[in-house]
């Protein structure tokens, strides 16, 4: 099954990739270990887990400006996200966004959060802001 949503870009681009969705804000600095793209806030529910070439749909950042400090070297070791999809906007997110240049949207017109579950196919197309899901069965 595919579902298309229509969003507002904040980073142009296009990005497909395995989801990765948590409704919890994630810190940078503390939260992602850069050289690895892997989780280790022992705290977050995405403990262990690797965000590296997935489409992380997350809530937003929490913490500091070290945010951007983190996936700028995030970006440096190829262990970004390949797009994010959020849903509240932060300074320091739009400057982690910046730095790590990959496509993101926000403002989607339905939830994220009840429409897309970890291990669906996510496609982002920042040009436009559209996404599309394809459920995993």
């Amino acid at each position: 099954m595919e579902i298309k949503l229509k969003g507002r870009s904040v980073y142009k681009g296009i990005a497909e990739g395995e989801a990765i969705v948590t409704q919890e804000a994630l810190s940078g600095w503390g939260g992602i270990n850069p050289d690895t793209g892997i989780v280790i806030d022992k705290f977050h529910e995405l403990y262990g887990k690797c965000l590296k070439n997935k489409i992380l749909i997350f809530r937003g950042a929490k913490g500091s400006s070290g945010w951007a400090n983190t996936f700028h070297i995030c970006r440096l070791r190829k262990t970004t996200p390949a797009g994010i999809i959020f849903t509240e906007l932060t300074s320091k997110l739009c400057l982690g966004i910046i730095v790590m240049k990959i496509p993101a949207i926000t403002d989607l017109e339905k939830d994220p959060f009840t429409l897309i579950k970890t291990g669906d196919y996510i496609k982002i197309n920042g040009n436009n802001g559209e996404v599309t899901i394809i459920k995993n069965k």
